[in-house]
């Protein structure tokens, strides 16, 4: 998307907490104004609410990428690989699903950060399994979970614990821990060269509206509600399964002409079974959502 051109870009030149001093010029987005953008993109391809979706969100990239600052990689090279996964997530947005783009670009942002993690951390380092990988991304957090973070080498009782938690062995904690050790920055480290010293990473950071940026983190609610979305679907027969999901959860919709000749049924045929599987969806949803004591979604 060439619109994103004119960008902010870190650098370690120039300093990111210059980066952060321009990002926070860009003003957040209420709901309605970020719903026409959004539309405004989807309907008509126009770039300058493109624009104004990515550069209203790079404080929200920035924060994510901080929190992989311990991965002993160059931080402004996190931060561009966070903007990419921003930008996509925007080039992809439906605003007509319900969703907040900041809630729907934190997950495009995360994968577009690890899998900058994994091309830079040679396969020799990380290992090639999938709990391997597992245990790359999730091992702070679960020192932290037990007390742990601050620890070099692990104690036996806390070691064990991990090593359940995230289904390795405790020779593979070990080992992981080892090689991450000494590479973590703190939120609180001050920010440049050019200052008194007393600005800190997370004064750059902050978000001034306290329920946009809860928002933002209700990561929680979001697998809730993901895994809500995986039971519903066992209401559906195979046939809606398919036509449901190349219809309205695929980034390339299939068409009503191809489903029809793949089904030998007419396109009006495939509409209809679209739409009665996506009520079919909302109702188990609804349910569902209910006995969770959850917002009911619409």
């Amino acid at each position: 998307m060439s619109t994103y051109a004119n960008l902010p870009a870190p650098s370690p030149e120039q300093g990111l907490n210059r980066y952060m001093q321009e990002i926070r010029k860009f003003p957040l987005l209420e709901p309605e104004e970020e719903y026409m953008l959004a539309k405004a993109w989807v309907d008509h391809q126009d770039p300058k609410a493109a624009h104004r979706l990515v550069t209203s969100h790079l404080r929200l990239a920035a924060k994510i990428a901080m929190g992989y600052r311990g991965y002993g990689l160059p931080q402004a090279e996190v931060i561009s690989e966070a903007n990419v996964g921003l930008m996509q997530a925007v080039k992809r947005f439906d605003p007509e699903r319900g969703f907040r783009l900041a809630t729907y670009a934190m997950w495009w942002i995360r994968a577009s950060i690890q899998e900058y993690i994994l091309r830079s951390w040679s396969l020799v380092k990380l290992g090639t399994t999938s709990a391997q990988k597992k245990l790359f991304f999730n091992l702070r957090k679960a020192k932290a979970k037990v007390g742990a973070l601050e620890e070099g080498d692990l104690r036996p009782e806390n070691l064990a614990r991990i090593a359940q938690d995230l289904s390795v062995s405790e020779a593979e904690v070990i080992d992981m821990n080892r090689r991450l050790a000494g590479s973590d920055a703190s939120l609180n480290a001050t920010v440049g060269s050019d200052g008194d010293g007393s600005t800190q990473w997370q004064d750059w950071l902050e978000d001034e509206d306290s329920d946009q940026a809860q928002a933002y983190a209700d990561k929680d609610e979001f697998e809730t509600r993901h895994g809500m979305l995986v039971e519903a679907m066992t209401v559906l027969n195979d046939r809606e399964k398919d036509i449901l999901a190349k219809r309205r959860l695929s980034d390339d919709p299939v068409t009503l002409e191809d489903l029809s000749e793949q089904y030998g049924v007419s396109r009006e045929r495939i509409r209809q079974i679209e739409v009665r599987a996506f009520e079919k969806i909302q109702a188990k949803m609804r349910e569902l959502a209910k006995g969770k004591g959850m917002a009911v979604p619409a």
